[in-house]
C-alpha cells in the first residue's frame, strides 16, 4: 500500500503503486533503421484493407513505459521523422497472444538483440482499449454501438521497467522522455491515444526509486 503526503500529513493510499527509476539509469544506443512500409496515410489505409480482407480485425499492442526526470513521471515515446509520436509496439501476428506479441515488438524496436534475450519485458495490466471503426485515422476509446465490424483494436499495456536497462533504437526513430503534464490532453501534438495516457494512469501512485 502506498502513501500520499497532503498538507504535511502522510495518508495511506489504496492506489496501486508503480515504481519508476531515474532516466539516467538507462543507456540508449542506435541500430539499423526500421523499414516503414507506408509512406502516406493512403498507403497505410490500403494495406489495412488488404490485411482486414485476409485476417479480419487487426489488433495492435502498445507499451506504456515510465521513467523519472526532475521528480516527474515521464513517458517514453518514439518519434517518427521528427513529425509524429507513437508508443512502442505494433500489430499482432495471426494467432499470436497479446503478451508474446508485445514482447516481440518491444525487442524488435528497443532491444540490442531482436530476439530479446538481453531484455526481460515485464508486461503488466491492460490500461485501456482504442477502436478504429473504419480505415480512417480516427480512433475512439469505446466501440460505437453502430459499428458492427471494427477494423482495428489497439490495447495499451503498462510495462514495468527494471532499475537499469540498455535500449537500442532504430536510427530512423527517436526515443524521447516526455512529462505526463505535457502529454495530458495535448491531442494536437501527440494524438488522441497518447494524450489519454495520463488519465489512464491517474489511479496509480508513483514511487520514485532513487539510486
Amino acid at each position: 500500500m502506498g502513501e500520499e503526503v497532503i498538507n504535511g500529513n502522510i495518508l495511506e493510499s489504496t492506489n496501486p503503486v508503480v515504481d519508476i527509476y531515474p532516466l539516467s539509469n538507462y543507456v540508449f544506443s542506435s541500430k539499423q533503421p526500421l523499414i516503414h512500409r507506408d509512406e502516406t496515410l493512403a498507403e497505410r489505409a490500403q494495406r489495412m484493407k488488404a490485411n482486414y480482407g485476409s485476417y479480419g480485425l487487426r489488433t495492435r499492442v502498445e507499451a506504456v513505459l515510465l521513467v523519472e526526470l526532475l521528480k516527474h513521471p515521464h513517458l517514453l515515446l518514439l518519434q517518427v521523422k521528427n513529425s509524429f509520436f507513437k508508443l512502442p509496439g505494433g500489430r499482432l501476428r495471426p494467432g499470436e497472444s497479446e503478451i508474446d506479441g508485445l514482447k516481440r515488438k518491444l525487442s524488435s524496436k528497443l532491444s540490442i538483440n531482436e530476439d530479446g534475450f538481453d531484455t526481460k519485458w515485464e508486461v503488466g495490466e491492460c490500461l485501456g482499449k482504442w477502436w478504429r471503426p473504419d480505415f480512417e485515422t480516427i480512433m475512439y476509446p469505446y466501440l460505437p454501438t453502430s459499428v458492427r465490424k471494427p477494423k482495428e483494436c489497439t490495447k495499451l499495456f503498462l510495462v514495468k521497467l527494471p532499475m537499469t536497462q540498455k535500449f537500442s533504437v532504430p536510427k530512423n526513430l527517436k526515443m524521447l522522455a516526455v512529462p505526463l503534464f505535457e502529454i495530458h490532453e495535448n491531442y494536437k501534438t501527440y494524438g488522441s491515444v497518447i494524450a489519454g495516457v495520463p488519465q489512464l494512469l491517474s489511479r496509480f501512485s508513483f514511487n520514485v526509486v532513487e539510486n
